[in-house]
């Protein structure tokens, strides 16, 4: 039976600031790992090492020169200045790519620790070889910045339109040679000043260990540790899937949680795999199918429809995000498909201060909860057949 108190009790008790790579993040993990094994079970922890350069540095670094490219064009002092500095942004643009390639390797700067811990619940079959796979996901750390991830995402767009519309204008007149043309210049200055000043916005939003993290991702954690407990009894478990229960850490540092992680199961089978990301869920639900649901799933569906107040079933798949990441985001681009869960009514709170305990509606989580005991029983009883 899915509890509503037990789902409030966690959610307060992950609600406090717990930065990745901090003794605030250790303590939601040692809160977790303490609750699996309440319930007899035995997790596994997994400890990695991080920088933070991936998911605070580099963006800024990237855009930066960027910025510098469409000045250099849109200036276009002389031959000897054009090749000088367009040959250091490429030669620095081809580092940038070249070396966050693999995120979780980069060692620069500071090292940092966190810790991933799931546990399995297998099967009734028992057979691995057989059996299909699900990953329950949320993440332990939180974040606070300057700036709410909805006003970071306005800024990642007037970035990305600035920066197009110079790229644009200075191949334009590069190419009709209207170097006179005043409304053109006036324009281009209008855009680039644009340009420059989302730039210095977004290297000006300084993360900081502020908010509490109740919505990102106190409302996940609660959700897999209520399945966790529904599941993890005997009555409840599947007959031809194994449960993974996994809490990533580092998650607002460049996802580097589940990128470790990953190392578990890249070689998986995509086909008898499937994750389900639970991040950010305060009053409504979006749920953003990447492949899991089909009409087979009467029961999941009419839940849906019978729910359709505060869930709401996203069709269309994105594997690319302005200003956002997530586990599920880079399982999806690993080819894994499955479901997210989210709530975009809470990018006004989320890496912010206000985003507290007030701003969760405890019942859409229970809600939720229920939904996903129906759709995985739905899930099992089609793979038996």
């Amino acid at each position: 039976m899915i509890d509503e108190e037990r789902i409030l009790t966690n959610i307060k008790e992950f609600s406090f600031p717990r930065l990745s790579g901090t003794a605030f993040e250790k303590k939601s993990f040692n809160i977790v790992k303490n609750k699996i094994e309440e319930l007899n079970l035995v997790p596994i922890e997994q400890d990695f090492s991080f920088s933070i350069f991936y998911s605070r540095i580099y963006p800024k670094v990237a855009l930066t020169v960027l910025s510098w490219f469409i000045l250099v064009l849109f200036l276009n002092l002389n031959l000897v200045f054009n090749i000088a500095n367009l040959s250091i942004i490429f030669i620095l643009i081809l580092i940038l790519i070249l070396y966050t390639r693999s995120p979780e390797n980069i060692k620069l700067g500071q090292e940092y620790h966190s810790q991933n811990l799931f546990v399995k619940i297998l099967s009734q079959a028992k057979n691995e070889g057989l059996d299909y796979n699900i990953f329950l996901l949320s993440h332990l750390d939180s974040k606070g910045q300057a700036f709410s991830i909805k006003i970071r995402i306005q800024l990642y767009y007037v970035w990305i339109i600035t920066f197009s519309l110079g790229l644009l204008i200075t191949t334009i007149n590069s190419f009709f040679l209207i170097e006179d043309c005043v409304v053109l210049i006036i324009f281009s200055i209008f855009i680039l000043c644009f340009n420059f000043l989302a730039t210095v916005i977004l290297w000006i939003n300084k993360t900081n260990n502020i908010s509490k993290g109740a919505i990102d991702d106190a409302s996940g954690i609660s959700c897999v540790l209520e399945l966790l407990n529904y599941y993890s009894k005997p009555k409840n478990t599947l007959k031809n899937c194994n449960l993974w229960f996994i809490f990533t850490g580092a998650e607002e540092s460049g996802t580097m949680g589940v990128r470790n992680f990953y190392e578990n199961i890249k070689d998986f089978d995509r086909d008898k795999s499937f994750i389900i990301n639970f991040d950010s869920i305060a009053k409504n639900i979006n749920l953003w199918d990447h492949g899991l649901l089909n009409n087979k799933y009467f029961k999941s569906f009419n839940y849906i429809l019978e729910n359709k107040e505060i869930m709401s079933l996203e069709k269309k798949t994105y594997r690319f995000y302005i200003g956002t990441y997530s586990d599920g985001l880079f399982l999806l681009n690993k080819r894994f498909k499955g479901l997210g869960n989210g709530d975009r009514s809470t990018y006004n709170y989320v890496h912010s201060k206000n985003d507290d305990l007030d701003k969760i509606d405890i019942t859409v989580l229970k809600k939720l909860c229920q939904f996903y005991t129906i759709l995985l029983n739905e899930v099992d009883n089609n793979w038996n057949n």
